[in-house]
């Protein structure tokens, strides 16, 4: 994702809907000394701000301990050369922690912070929008009654100049946090240091990634089992990358067609014998052809029979809602950029990248670019003030440092990408790990499809395909900002979590 700007906190924060108070110390900045070293603009190294509370999830009373703070990251010499913030939730009525799992929980960009699945997903507390993930006023946050708490711990982490995190010494080499490989281990190094500090060695651990974050918890999988001795319980990815695993010509072209359906069957753009049927009875038929006919015939390229490739741009276009002839005019294969601007051009209207329910309105119709992100622009619109509020006047952790929703992580070194095939390694190497896979039908920028082929090429012998799981959902890219889906994908992450613990004694064994 891009770096953007963000909007400032807004004073009407301190409206919103939240079961908690703002901590007792927390004054109007009028209000505050003149001389106060609460509020400056450098991170501590280590800090850490605690308070109790609680929440009902699946109607049980949830008592709990939550934590945001700062830890060191370590040079090979011990020296301290950034720094990052974290938030940790842990059920308090649990005394023995030897089988109570520990949930790690990473978002992506490269560059976003933990934000999106802290506050609108997994954790105790979520934002304020709609049934559909629209933002509303007042901003603020209020109590998730599916929160997969009751059942984990979690730890949310946002890695170096995301969030509050930082470098904090200024000679420390950029490319020791910005690269695939330089930020799997350095955040292995960190999260050793976590568990150990924290007593969590013997609980079942379980990573997750969002979008980037699938490539980072696929590379930490096996980097935490290699390096650091350290073994995973599950892996979850949601909206997966493609974890460096080749895709490349007819077959990367063709795996974007069921999307395409996705997104025509929402905007009601699908002929009308598709449109009148359900999602999950369209989608099928459409990946069929994808697999079937479309990628032999991109592979045919150019000596296509004309027939054979009349009769596929027909094809393509009824599964696609659009017409034979942008089919044919782009050989076939309709980039997704393009599809964003074309779907509902003559409506006046574009759709968007990473959740393809939302409209945009460009400056002119023609061209085959939206002029912006529809849905990331209103997700930043509710993400932004809430979390700003929580960390600050409910949690009470005080800094006048910007919560970087996007921060600065270039350049990244995209080199040597083998996440996926760690990921593979890792699982062959662990018969406890086990992976679920979760992603949304109207995502355009990690498609659902694309998904699924990830998870099929993970292990091309199928002996671990057992221990794989995916897990489809009617909204995008942040499938959890649909009040449906946010039930239904805690619930399929909790029934993950309690099936992936064996029973007492079992041996981790082929």
């Amino acid at each position: 994702m891009k770096k953007f700007a963000l909007p400032a906190l807004l004073l009407a924060a301190s409206c919103a809907v939240a079961q908690d108070k703002p901590a007792a110390d927390a004054k109007p900045a009028a209000e505050r000394p003149a001389d106060t070293k609460a509020y400056d603009r450098t991170l501590k190294a280590e800090s850490a701000v605690s308070k109790n509370s609680t929440v009902t999830i699946k109607g049980k009373h949830v008592p709990y301990k939550v934590t945001a703070g700062t830890q060191p990251v370590w040079d090979k010499d011990g020296k301290v050369i950034a720094s990052l913030f974290y938030t940790y939730y842990q059920r308090s009525d649990v005394g023995d922690k030897s089988r109570r799992p520990l949930v790690l929980s990473f978002n992506g960009g490269p560059g976003s912070a933990s934000v999106w699945m802290h506050i609108a997903y997994t954790g105790p507390k979520i934002l304020n929008i709609d049934s559909e993930g629209y933002p509303v006023q007042p901003y603020g946050v209020k109590d998730n009654p599916h929160s997969i708490l009751d059942v984990a711990d979690i730890l949310y982490i946002d890695p170096v100049n995301t969030g509050f995190s930082r470098v904090l010494d200024p000679k420390a080499d950029r490319a020791t946090f910005f690269g695939v490989n330089a930020d799997i281990k350095y955040l292995a190094d960190w999260l050793q240091a976590f568990v150990s500090r924290e007593g969590r060695w013997t609980s079942p651990k379980y990573l997750i990634g969002e979008s980037y974050g699938t490539a980072r918890v696929s590379g930490l999988a096996l980097e935490l089992q290699n390096a650091h001795w350290m073994y995973l319980n599950g892996v979850v990815l949601v909206s997966p990358t493609g974890l460096g695993l080749k895709r490349e010509g007819p077959v990367g072209q063709a795996l974007s067609l069921p999307y395409y359906t996705a997104a025509a069957w929402y905007q009601k753009a699908l002929p009308a014998d598709l449109q009148q049927k359900d999602l999950k009875d369209v989608l099928p038929e459409a990946e069929a052809f994808a697999v079937n006919e479309l990628i032999p015939a991109l592979a045919n390229g150019g000596f296509l029979e004309p027939q054979k490739r009349s009769a596929v741009a027909a094809k393509v276009a009824r599964y696609s809602g659009l017409s034979e002839k942008v089919v044919l005019q782009n050989n076939l294969s309709v980039p997704v950029g393009t599809y964003w601007k074309e779907l509902l051009r003559d409506k006046g209207y574009t759709i968007g990248r990473l959740d393809s329910r939302y409209l945009g309105i460009d400056k002119k119709d023609a061209g085959d670019k939206v002029d912006y992100n529809a849905e990331l622009t209103s997700w930043l619109h509710s993400f932004t003030p809430a979390i700003n509020y929580y960390l600050r006047d409910v949690l009470g952790y005080k800094t006048d440092l910007t919560y970087n929703m996007f921060g600065n992580v270039h350049p990244w070194d995209n080199k040597d990408d083998n996440t996926g095939e760690n990921l593979r390694q890792a699982m062959a190497a662990n018969p406890y790990l086990k992976l679920l896979v979760q992603a949304g039908y109207f995502d355009g920028a990690t498609t659902y499809f694309d998904a699924k082929y990830t998870m099929w090429q993970l292990d091309p012998s199928g002996r671990m395909k057992d221990r794989m799981r995916f897990e489809g959902y009617r909204s995008g890219h942040m499938m959890y900002l649909r009040a449906e889906d946010l039930v239904k994908s805690n619930d399929d992450l909790r029934d993950f979590i309690q099936k992936s613990l064996p029973a007492a004694g079992t041996p981790a064994k082929y």
